[in-house]
């Protein structure tokens, strides 16, 4: 069955972060879990979205002498809600794949929150599930063009 909807392939569990973090909780997720994307909640619906683009251009570069030092006091006394997105497109689990990946193309977004109506973080789903989505659908075309004609399924 080819995936339709937004919940078919968007990652359901999420770290999310609250605005009051500081930056030593980011990197802890990002390296942990391999996360490019952390949602911001308040009260668990979201209101913001930190991107690993956000957080590098709040760390210290390591090209920097004293860059040990300085890195740890930056992520110590820089919080979520500086350097968050405040405006961020979200998507529902009901939305069709194709209006999704129009949306991240259209403004090169790397993911979509997904949202209940009311605004809880119910999962996300990036660019990453969209190249699996199309590596199977690949995989299934060139599996199909493989049989013979007469067995092949109608399109």
């Amino acid at each position: 069955m080819v995936p339709l909807l937004v919940r078919d392939i968007m990652t359901p569990k999420v770290l999310c972060m609250l605005e009051e973090e500081n930056l030593e909780r980011i990197e802890t997720g990002m390296r942990r879990f391999k996360f490019r994307h952390l949602p911001v909640i308040d009260g668990g619906k979201l209101v913001g979205l930190i991107s690993q683009r956000d957080y590098l251009r709040a760390s210290v570069s390591a090209l920097d002498p004293d860059y040990a030092l300085k890195d740890t006091n930056l992520k110590r006394n820089i919080f979520v809600a500086e350097i968050m997105t405040r405006d961020v497109v979200s998507v529902r689990p009901d939305t069709p794949l194709i209006e999704a990946a129009a949306i991240l193309r259209q403004h090169k977004f790397g993911c979509l929150p997904v949202t209940e109506a009311d605004g809880t973080v119910v999962g996300i789903v990036t660019d990453y599930d969209f190249i699996g989505l199309s590596i199977a659908l690949m995989e299934q075309v060139s599996a199909e063009a493989a049989l013979p004609e007469a067995t092949r399924p109608p399109r």
